[in-house]
């Protein structure tokens, strides 16, 4: 009888626990705490937190090739592209252009802050990740989640939970990581900058914004396609005003669906093995550099134009350029009233806001062209 028991319990998963599991527990049950607690990106980091726990409970099989069902969800979702250029046409639904096309040169900062990206990049690469790892733990510092799963899917899989986790961390984490960045690169004088009140965009404009974009960016840079292509429709969508329901419906049922499918799979990917070595410390540690970076060199491009412009743009958009849309504005809003109670900052922070999210995914189109 003990005989049978002993193999009745051998057959469990208890049987099988590693300390290393439980690790993994602790981190997803964290992930869970922080979004429900703190609320810090909830939408993602609560179900990728149950994914990290559902892959480290042995003989579950949820990720097992061909038969897992979180392996199908990663297979046919994310490793087949499906599931980030969803999002972007969600994201695309819900973004504005208005700020943007009122004042072009606002893109240039969205652009400029990309340079924490490729910096990270070669620093990455010098530090002995492979090259194409590098590209994958640079574009972290964009700030843009489901263009991190995209290119991490594609050039380095196994980085990919540890990558998207350190994305929508960073995303979560604007409030605290970039005002202390921005004050430290700019005076209150700078702060206090008002900005000159934008034109009208008319309705024309901001259709054929999303036309003119699409044409222009996938014939430069033709990788960007997946993610660009969804984006500008999910924008076409909403500045046609004839098709409300397919807006309606890529803002809300859409992007929900999807969310739980992107979540969730990621999660699964970060099971004890591939999570618990000291480069992961590392790729966190670079995607805190690469964001900082990116939020310092959008800043100091603001101030650059501004040596060559008799409007003056007030620095702190630049820190607007990363991607997180729309917490970086918020941010720049924020520490703007600080200084100047009566300067708003919001609308104008999200043209270079809009800009980055574009920026981010021409450089993972780049990434892809170069190193694919």
């Amino acid at each position: 009888m003990m005989e049978l028991f002993t193999r009745l319990f051998q057959t469990t998963g208890l049987f099988h626990l590693t300390p290393g599991m439980v690790i993994m527990w602790l981190i997803g049950l964290t992930l869970i705490y922080l979004a429900v607690k703190k609320e810090y990106e909830p939408l993602l980091l609560l179900p990728i937190g149950f994914g990290i726990i559902l892959v480290n409970l042995p003989f579950a099989g949820l990720m097992t090739p061909e038969e897992g069902l979180l392996w199908k969800f990663y297979q046919y979702g994310i490793h087949w592209e499906i599931i980030p250029p969803v999002i972007f046409l969600g994201l695309g639904a819900l973004t504005d252009f208005g700020p943007l096309i009122a004042n072009p040169r606002l893109i240039f900062l969205g652009a400029g802050a990309q340079a924490g990206v490729y910096i990270t990049f070669f620093v990455a690469n010098a530090m002995g990740f492979d090259i194409r790892e590098a590209a994958t733990i640079g574009i972290i510092g964009g700030a843009d989640g489901p263009t991190t799963i995209f290119l991490a899917s594609k050039m380095a899989p196994q980085l990919l939970g540890v990558c998207a986790v350190a994305a929508y961390s960073y995303m979560a984490l604007v409030p605290i990581i970039q005002p202390p960045v921005m004050k430290l690169m700019t005076t209150e004088a700078e702060r206090k900058i008002r900005m000159k009140k934008s034109r009208k965009v008319k309705k024309l404009e901001k259709i054929l914004f999303p036309l003119i974009s699409t044409f222009v960016i996938i014939l430069l840079v033709p990788a960007s396609a997946p993610l660009i292509s969804m984006f500008m429709l999910g924008n076409l969508f909403r500045e046609s005003g004839v098709v409300e329901r397919l807006n309606n419906a890529a803002q809300n049922e859409l992007m929900n669906i999807v969310t739980i499918f992107l979540g969730v799979p990621v999660g699964a990917t970060m099971n004890a093995e591939n999570f618990l070595q000291p480069k992961v410390i590392f790729i966190f540690v670079l995607g805190l550099f690469a964001f900082i970076i990116s939020t310092m060199t959008g800043v100091l491009l603001a101030k650059l134009i501004n040596l060559f412009s008799k409007t003056k743009i007030n620095p702190l958009l630049g820190a607007a350029g990363v991607s997180a849309v729309p917490m970086a504005a918020r941010v720049v809003h924020k520490v703007g009233i600080e200084a100047d109670k009566k300067n708003y900052l919001l609308m104008y922070a999200m043209g270079p806001n809009v800009a980055g999210v574009i920026g981010t995914v021409i450089a993972a189109g780049i990434f892809l062209t170069l190193l694919g």
